[in-house]
């Protein structure tokens, strides 16, 4: 397994690239506030590039969106490509080196974290500070926020191949939901099987890294399922 991830790692810079810069077209990370009412419930999102709807159409179809608008949410959307706990945090500006502090100054009632897949690419030589991070970050949120409702999805994932690090990174996500009373939703990572860029049925944009129209629709189902199946549902 670490073969793989190894092999993973250096499928060109077109996998690195991919998921940290990528995509023919980059939609914008925020739905304009006039969408929703303005005393809709605030949902931030902190995500990577599979939350910011890298390979969709248009912003309108990631799922994020989607299910906002079905939910009549005002969605704020801080997600960045490439974007990990750990994994190009530090190059970034704009504040997205520290997505958590801008989440809380957005006063939320709901936050979603959808991250980690992209410290895969990290884990070999910065698995400890991946998991301080993934603690720090999540108090962070529950101290900053603590009356908000906080969803921590398991990461997400872009081939059959999977490394043995996405497990590890998926148990210390859950297990760090769980210390700051989070909802979790597990299988995430599977959502997509069967349907990835080498696949007969393939739901992957043209970069063959990130979900078209029709696989964001399908992760929208999923994600709508798992929230309705939460204890209250959302």
């Amino acid at each position: 397994m670490r073969t793989r991830l190894l092999r993973i790692a250096a499928l060109t810079a077109s996998v690195m690239l991919g998921l940290v810069a990528c995509a023919p077209a980059s939609p914008p990370a925020e739905v304009p506030a006039s969408t929703t009412p303005t005393d809709a419930p605030v949902v931030s999102f902190y995500g990577d590039s599979y939350t910011r709807g890298t390979g969709a159409s248009s912003s309108n179809e990631r799922w994020s969106t989607i299910i906002s608008v079905d939910r009549g949410w005002q969605e704020i959307n801080h997600s960045e490509n490439g974007l990990g706990f750990v994994n190009l945090r530090a190059r970034l500006r704009n504040g997205l080196d520290d997505v958590p502090a801008l989440v809380i100054a957005d006063h939320p009632d709901i936050v979603f974290v959808t991250m980690g897949l992209n410290d895969n690419f990290s884990y070999d030589e910065r698995a400890d500070e991946i998991h301080a991070t993934i603690d720090s970050d999540l108090q962070r949120l529950r101290n900053g926020l603590p009356a908000a409702r906080i969803v921590v999805v398991e990461p997400f994932w872009y081939t059959a191949d999977r490394p043995a690090s996405l497990d590890v990174i998926s148990g210390w996500i859950e297990n760090a939901a769980a210390r700051i009373g989070a909802d979790h939703i597990d299988g995430a990572s599977r959502w997509l099987d069967g349907h990835y860029a080498d696949d007969a049925d393939s739901w992957m944009a043209g970069d063959g890294l990130h979900p078209n129209d029709t696989g964001y629709a399908h992760m929208a189902e999923q994600m709508d399922a798992a929230l309705r199946a939460l204890d209250p549902p959302l």
